[in-house]
């Protein structure tokens, strides 16, 4: 593994952290606090805005709005006690 691709780890660590330590002002406190509802709000306005950036000219947009979708997959994850072993696992047996 990459020193840049264990970002993920550190990002689920940091989720699952505040899922546990809530910390005031946190965003993903929020989103924790809001439900799962508001959960996949987000997840389904940061896809349209990954389809609508990937129209663009350019890369740099569809990375952002990417970055952004992952992180509140993650979310999702942490919400559903989903962890990012068991999502390797699965990518691993598609191979």
């Amino acid at each position: 593994m990459s020193e840049k691709s264990k970002i993920l780890n550190e990002l689920y660590e940091v989720i699952a952290d505040r899922k546990k330590n809530p910390r005031e002002g946190s965003y993903t406190n929020y989103l924790f606090d809001k439900g799962i509802d508001k959960i996949l709000k987000k997840i389904g306005e940061e896809t349209s805005e990954v389809i609508i950036g990937s129209k663009n000219e350019g890369k740099d947009e569809v990375i952002y709005e990417s970055a952004d979708l992952l992180y509140h997959l993650m979310v999702l994850f942490v919400e559903k006690g989903i962890t990012l072993d068991e999502l390797y696992d699965e990518l691993q047996k598609r191979r």
